[in-house]
């Protein structure tokens, strides 16, 4: 019986080690840890669905995070804070737009760098933007538009 159950207690061992090794190349390949690098803002119309920690992309690729998201009181825009990699320059005129991955994935910022010589600072602000655009609102208007007569 002794060796019995040093058996399980060693198989037991292996298997949480295996799992753990899985959470850690899930963790390291799934890239979801936060990008350090410099801050920038951008206000946008409606940012639904975009949450804290959520990318920011070029390309498709990751090359920053959504850090923090907050409401102008004047404007009544939603004003979202990124971490952009410091080896990434954005310049100026580069405009900023919440997308999703398909219908039902996960919303992220995707940017389009433009051509200018200007670089946006530390600190300074992305000013071309498009907020997300909701399939609900989308389906909304095409069923009043379908109904009308």
């Amino acid at each position: 019986m002794k060796g019995r159950s040093l058996v399980e207690t060693i198989m037991g061992a292996v298997v949480i080690l295996v799992a753990g090794g899985f959470l850690a190349y899930a963790y390291d390949s799934a890239n979801i840890r936060p990008v350090e690098g410099y801050e920038v803002k951008a206000r946008f119309v409606s940012i639904d669905g975009l949450s804290t920690g959520a990318d920011v992309r070029i390309g498709g690729v990751k090359i920053g995070t959504v850090t923090d998201r907050g409401i102008d009181f004047e404007t009544y825009e939603a004003i979202v804070t990124m971490s952009i990699a410091p080896e990434i320059r954005l310049t100026e005129d580069t405009h900023a737009e919440v997308t999703g991955e398909g219908l039902i994935g996960s919303k992220y910022i995707k940017l389009d760098p433009g051509r200018s010589e200007t670089f946006i600072a530390k600190g300074g602000e992305i000013t071309r933007t498009k907020g997300v655009v909701s399939i609900e609102e989308l389906l909304g208007k095409a069923i009043f538009l379908l109904s009308e007569d």
